[in-house]
């Protein structure tokens, strides 16, 4: 018993330690980066906003969500806690100006996140489709895996060819160099990654799972957590060099060995530094390297942060 509580007072030293290195990291380095203070003036539309004949999908700052279709999971005030990353519906996401959406689903079609279940897929397929037929010039990358310990949907490109079919962006390396206005009416870049079914093919009208690369570490502690996401994305090519999809995480997850599992007190702990984190990747030299930032429980001010680095890009102000 004492070596337990031994252990939970060094966890809780830990995650102190390391919420101050992100505190002190804020007040020397600030939030500041070339477009911090260019909100779109309209979210819901904020890719039309700058131009679909200027902007290129290598040049946006894609602002995504974790685990987008938990607003609903399990059970409220019992279950929910320990696995809901979003409060917002999926359309509500995109409306809010979300652009990635990360989809995890179990053989019967149903979202889930580990044990726990959601509402069908139906239900996110819907979202996407009504939020497309309000807008006219907003591209989505809709990620769709089949969640780790589950089998494959059957036949679920299949089903995503003909509830999307209209919309596909077919996978091709061209469409990085391309801009929204070349890809439209197309509107979804839909990346089905099975666990066990075939990939997607090389021109099909789904993308494999190779296109949307991450470097994800399982810990609950916020600094170790940001200067991984750092260190990951110094290493690769800068985005319009990229004929892949580069996508940074900045979550925290619950660990079993600590007392605190519910999701939304945890991930807080990195919540606030979405704004830092860009900052600090124009002060270590690999601004050039972002692309895809994803978030729980997403708002306004994420999404700010991540059109108002793409405007800067447009206009040429940041690479």
């Amino acid at each position: 018993m004492g070596a337990v509580v031994s252990k939970q007072v060094e966890r809780r030293k830990a995650i102190h330690s390391e919420k101050k290195l992100l505190i002190d990291l804020q007040e020397n380095g600030g939030i500041v980066f070339p477009g911090s203070d260019n909100p779109p003036s309209d979210r819901r539309i904020w890719m039309a906003s700058i131009g679909p004949e200027k902007l290129r999908i290598n040049q946006i700052v894609w602002p995504g969500t974790h685990d987008s279709a938990t607003n609903k999971i399990g059970i409220p005030l019992i279950t929910r806690p320990f696995a809901q990353c979003q409060s917002l519906s999926i359309y509500e996401q995109l409306k809010t100006g979300a652009r990635v959406l990360d989809i995890r689903v179990q053989e019967d079609r149903r979202v889930c996140h580990g044990i726990l279940l959601s509402y069908t897929v139906d239900i996110v397929i819907d979202d996407v489709k009504r939020f497309i037929s309000e807008t006219e010039s907003e591209i989505v990358i809709l990620e769709i895996r089949t969640e780790f310990g589950h089998d494959d949907p059957p036949e679920f490109d299949k089903y995503l060819e003909d509830n999307l079919g209209e919309y596909l962006i077919h996978q091709d390396d061209q469409v990085f160099n391309k801009t929204i206005l070349e890809l439209l009416p197309k509107r979804v870049i839909c990346i089905w990654k099975p666990r066990k079914a075939p990939q997607p093919k090389a021109g099909g009208h789904l993308w494999s799972a190779g296109y949307l690369k991450d470097n994800w570490i399982d810990t609950d502690l916020p600094s170790t957590k940001f200067e991984s996401n750092m260190k990951f994305l110094s290493q690769q090519p800068p985005a319009q060099q990229r004929k892949y999809f580069y996508r940074v995480e900045n979550t925290v997850t619950p660990q079993a060995d600590n007392p605190i599992l519910c999701v939304k007190p945890v991930t807080g702990r990195i919540h606030a530094y979405a704004r830092m984190f860009i900052a600090q990747c124009f002060a270590r030299g690999f601004a050039d390297r972002l692309q895809i930032l994803s978030t729980d429980f997403i708002d306004g001010d994420f999404v700010d942060a991540c059109a108002g680095l793409t405007m800067t890009r447009i206009e040429g102000k940041a690479l």
